[in-house]
């Protein structure tokens, strides 16, 4: 089989993971480049965190005590490295979109939530399955018998994993290739569309079979590989629904979330040119007949990657309908594409997340078809790629490194946030675009682009919380989306108008005759807010009570 020739100048490098960092760099100094504060260079390695390796943090006692990251003492030492992780640490990098696909227009968050909102069809869908599913994670979590120590131990592994994350890279890579198969990485979206574009030519692909793959949606790979002659086709269920009605993943789990049986049904009908009922049997029976033969002509697969194991090199593929294995076995080729986060050091590490990821998303116990994939084909076995390639994806991730938000990487994509946000539940996934949705999407997508770029999304909260509560790796979301606000200010991304009155309105109301001049004006004009001026379109999608007929504050 024709080998994929990487001598070129391009950005997307084979088996050197500091290859694709800035040249005359360490790799280590690199992956976490910041800027200290005070604007003195900052290795952001060298971070006082107490689960860096070699840090200076608590170390086990030789011959007994408290084992490293469990235990009273480690759960304190977590929770101040949570409290020091919220101070001023050096900003994310602003930069161009590195993916278009997750850019947000301003004001199109609002635009597409008002659309959802009026759709009471929706919206019931959407609350019957989050309320499901958040309840099946309520149950699932209840069944260990401490959970909370096994939701740090978790956040433990991934911390400590991002904190050395360059070394696990190459570790990484290393065991691929001593495998047999290859590692690409690459740093932009366009990068990475154009090596898979690249792979699929050099074995004159026709068809490609897709299991389901966030990573595939934030490149926009289908697009690309549309655009080069080659047919994908989705075999996840749900992707393959909103494939045929052109839409995109609304939920990172349940991507046809807002979809009821009649919905689908009538999309296939369409499809196939014939009458499908609408009964659960003759759906998925639709389904397979056309998907079966998807898998048996496919020249090449294309999975993402749940995690990459890094001592052994296999790459944990998880899902419900067992359609990663048939992608990853029966073509010739194998493309499996991977966030640079998304490695974790050995297979004992990976079975602690797999307890959580499956019960968070779903409920289960584990996730129904759990894959572990550990190199092509080797001689006298009967299936499995003759190729495999990795693509590990860095979109903007590195400029996460070393910065408050850094913690973000640890996400292991369960959806939980997702089912228990009130604001998710009302509008649906499509408003916050095509790829990340939910409090996660609100958080990733302007790191990932440049705040700039997606102004809108960290407003789509209620600050409630009820999302860090529910991340099985407690992952402060909602402080971060309150932190993405304050950036908005500071960068002088949110428009003038509105820093200008906050700014007014935070020196009033810190003098007292400010307040109470304030509140005088506010009770006379009150009547009138709601019809003219900005309080227009604050009271269009709210209903105001009526005034009090004495202030609380001349009640003393």
């Amino acid at each position: 089989m024709a080998q994929l020739s990487v001598r070129s100048s391009r950005r997307c490098r084979r088996a050197r993971p500091e290859r694709h960092l800035r040249s005359g760099v360490p790799a280590r100094r690199q992956l976490g480049r910041a800027v200290s504060p005070r604007g003195q260079p900052a290795d952001a390695r060298r971070l006082d965190h107490p689960l860096r390796h070699g840090s200076g943090g608590a170390k086990a006692r030789p011959g007994g005590g408290e084992r490293e990251g469990r235990g009273p003492r480690a759960a304190r030492a977590l929770e101040r490295d949570r409290t020091r992780a919220l101070r001023p640490l050096p900003r994310v990098r602003r930069v161009a979109a590195l993916s278009p696909e997750l850019a947000q227009p301003r004001g199109r968050f609002r635009t597409v939530a008002r659309e959802k909102l009026a759709d009471a069809h929706v919206e019931g869908a959407i609350d019957v399955a989050t309320e499901r599913l958040s309840a099946a994670r309520t149950r699932a979590w209840d069944e260990l018998p401490d959970i909370e120590a096994l939701r740090e131990q978790a956040r433990d592994i991934r911390m400590r994993t991002i904190q050395d994350l360059d070394h696990h890279l190459a570790d990484f890579t290393r065991a691929v290739e001593d495998l047999g198969g290859h590692v690409h990485f690459c740093r932009t979206a366009d990068d990475a569309r154009a090596r898979a574009v690249e792979i699929c030519r050099s074995v004159d692909a026709k068809l490609v079979a897709k299991s389901k793959s966030m990573a595939s949606e934030e490149i926009g790979l289908n697009e690309a590989l549309a655009e080069a002659g080659v047919e994908a086709v989705e075999t996840d269920l749900g992707e393959y629904i909103l494939q045929l009605a052109g839409e995109h993943p609304v939920h990172i789990v349940a991507p046809a979330i807002e979809k009821t049986g009649t919905d689908v049904a009538r999309i296939f009908s369409q499809a196939q040119g014939r009458e499908i009922p609408a009964e659960l049997t003759a759906l998925t029976q639709a389904a397979r007949e056309q998907l079966r033969e998807v898998f048996l002509r496919a020249d090449v697969g294309v999975t993402g990657v749940n995690f990459g194991v890094a001592r052994t090199g296999s790459i944990c593929i998880c899902t419900n309908e067992g359609n990663g294995r048939l992608v990853s076995a029966l073509p010739r080729v194998h493309i499996a594409i991977m966030g640079m986060e998304r490695v974790v050091p050995t297979l004992a590490e990976l079975a602690v997340l797999l307890q959580l990821l499956g019960r968070s998303g779903t409920g289960q116990k584990l996730t129904a078809y759990t894959t572990l994939l550990t190199g092509p084909r080797r001689d006298g076995e009967r299936d499995g790629p003759e190729d495999l390639h990795v693509i590990v994806l860095d979109n903007g991730r590195s400029n996460l490194l070393g910065t408050r938000y850094e913690e973000m990487l640890s996400c292991i994509r369960c959806g939980a946030c997702l089912n228990v946000c009130p604001v998710f539940r009302k509008t649906g996934g499509a408003a916050y675009g095509p790829v990340y949705s939910g409090p996660m999407g609100a958080v990733l997508a302007p790191l990932l682009v440049g705040i700039e770029n997606a102004p809108t999304l960290p407003h789509a909260s209620s600050l409630c919380g009820a999302c860090t509560a529910a991340c099985p790796v407690k992952i402060p979301l909602h402080e971060y989306l309150l932190d993405l606000r304050r950036d908005l200010v500071s960068e002088g991304v949110a428009p003038l108008r509105e820093r200008l009155a906050f700014t007014l309105w935070s020196w009033a109301w810190s003098r007292p005759w400010g307040y109470r001049l304030s509140t005088a004006i506010g009770r006379l004009g009150a009547p009138v807010g709601g019809l003219v001026g900005p309080g227009r379109a604050w009271a269009a999608g709210r209903t105001l009570p009526p005034l009090a007929g004495r202030r609380y504050r001349d009640r003393a």
